[in-house]
C-alpha cells in the first residue's frame, strides 16, 4: 500500500489548509487547524502518499539574522556567505485528513477531506476506518456526525459503516442554510460493529490504489 495514516502535526497545517479550502470552499468561517491542534478535545489524523514528497518553501531570514549566521560560519572556519540559499527541505505529501472531538464517551467527526486529485481511490473510506480506530483508542463508545442533506453519497458510505440517521439540524450549514442530517453509531466496541468493520477493512485493502 502506498498510503499511510499518522497523527496531524503542526508542519502539516499548510497542506491541510489547502485541502480544506479545496474540499469546503464555501465554509465560513474557515477552520483554524492550529487552534484545533491545541484543543485537548480535538484529535486529527492525516493520510499521506508515501511515494511523494513536497518541497518546503523558505522565507529569506531578516538581515540581522543573516549577519549572525555569517559570523557563526566564520567561527566554523567557513567563509561568510550571508546570501547562501537555505538547504532544500522536503516533507511528506498529505492527501487527506480527518478529525474528531471526543467528549465523555462520544466521538464527533468534524470533517473528512481528500485532495480532488486523489478522490475515487478509497482514501475517504480509509480515513473513516482510521477515525473509527482512533475513537476506540480514545475510549469512545459511539460516534456521531452531521452531513449535508443533499450529500447522499456520503450518507450511503456512513450507513455502510454503521451510522444511522437519527435527526436533522435545520439550516445547519451557514453558506446556504442547508439542513444537516445527524448520523450516529451504536456501540463501536460491540462484536457486531467490529465484525462489519473487519469485513469492510479487508474489502477496502483490495481496492486502494
Amino acid at each position: 500500500m502506498i498510503y499511510s495514516i499518522r497523527p496531524m502535526v503542526k508542519g502539516d497545517l499548510g497542506q491541510v489548509t489547502e485541502i480544506d479550502r479545496e474540499a469546503f470552499p464555501t465554509q465560513w468561517p474557515p477552520a483554524n487547524y492550529l487552534q484545533e491542534l491545541q484543543n485537548q478535545l480535538a484529535h486529527y489524523i492525516v493520510a499521506r502518499d508515501d511515494t511523494k514528497k513536497v518541497e518546503v518553501s523558505h522565507a529569506r531570514p531578516p538581515r540581522a539574522l543573516s549577519t549572525l549566521r555569517s559570523w557563526l560560519r566564520w567561527l566554523g572556519r567557513r567563509r561568510p556567505r550571508p546570501d547562501d540559499p537555505p538547504p532544500r527541505a522536503f516533507q511528506q505529501y498529505i492527501v487527506g485528513f480527518s478529525g474528531i472531538w471526543v467528549i465523555t464517551d462520544e466521538a464527533h467527526i468534524t470533517n473528512i477531506a481528500v485532495r480532488q486529485t486523489y478522490q475515487g481511490r478509497g482514501l475517504g473510506e480509509m480515513l473513516l476506518i482510521a477515525t473509527i480506530d482512533l475513537a476506540r483508542e480514545l475510549n469512545a463508545r459511539s460516534m456521531t456526525l452531521e452531513v449535508r442533506a443533499s450529500n447522499t453519497v456520503a450518507q450511503n458510505l456512513y450507513t455502510k459503516y454503521g451510522f444511522a440517521k437519527v435527526g436533522v439540524r435545520p439550516g445547519y450549514y451557514l453558506d446556504n442554510r442547508e439542513d444537516g442530517v445527524i448520523m450516529t453509531t451504536e456501540n463501536i466496541n460491540s462484536e457486531a460493529f467490529q465484525v462489519n468493520l473487519k469485513k469492510l477493512r479487508k474489502t477496502l485493502a483490495g481496492k486502494l490504489y
